[in-house]
């Protein structure tokens, strides 16, 4: 016997539940997927916040990664198309970082940040690229580069002393016009002898 249908020929309401049922517990299973995803990066937040002030031991841990790198594309002789990349994009960072975040050319015109004389008051080197993360910038990269050289389809053949002749040339140059800029505009993207304002200890009385 055929199921019984409304005179609209629409079925009965049994249809519409299950699709709701179905609805609910696929919403039910994104929301259970979303709420890991922030738990999971809530809890990555927080251990890389505790690592904020352990400058040493981040950067320490930073070499670590870029040696296992190296040595994991020395072993398999290839990915070398990878390890190119990751100079541009290191070249990239290096240049945010050796800069100040505001530009001193727009800086003169409205006042400026930085001080361009002796007498003028200090103020700290303010970096486009925190170093913070410029550190976090160069741990992913070549972490993600490492995860990359577990795939052939990454490893294009090239001749690779040609690609380290252009990177040193691209660094030099790059390097050269950044210095250019550091002497036009007389900064230095280093805060050294920064002055202390702690109360100076009381003098103490002689003994009669």
């Amino acid at each position: 016997m055929e199921s019984a249908t409304t005179a609209s020929g629409i079925p009965p309401a049994t249809t519409t539940t299950d699709d709701n049922l179905q609805s609910s517990e696929s919403s039910s299973s994104a929301d259970a997927v979303n709420r890991l995803i922030h738990a999971v990066t809530q809890r990555q937040q927080h251990l890389l916040d505790k690592t904020v002030p352990h400058v040493l031991y981040r950067w320490i841990a930073c070499l670590c990664v870029v040696l296992i790198y190296f040595i994991r594309v020395y072993f398999v002789e290839g990915f070398y198309i990878i390890t190119y990349a990751i100079g541009i994009y290191l070249l990239n960072l290096i240049i945010a970082f050796l800069s100040p975040q505001e530009d001193p050319e727009a800086s003169l015109t409205t006042g400026g940040t930085l001080p361009t004389r002796r007498s003028d008051e200090y103020r700290p080197f303010v970096r486009r690229l925190p170093e913070f993360k410029f550190w976090l910038s160069i741990i992913r990269a070549f972490t993600i580069g490492f995860m990359m050289t577990f795939f052939e389809v990454f490893d294009v053949p090239v001749f690779w002393p040609i690609l380290l002749f252009y990177w040193v040339m691209l660094f030099f140059l790059t390097m050269r016009k950044q210095i250019q800029h550091m002497i036009k505009y007389r900064y230095v993207p280093f805060s050294f002898g920064k002055k202390q304002y702690g109360k100076k200890p009381a003098p103490t009385e002689s003994s009669e």
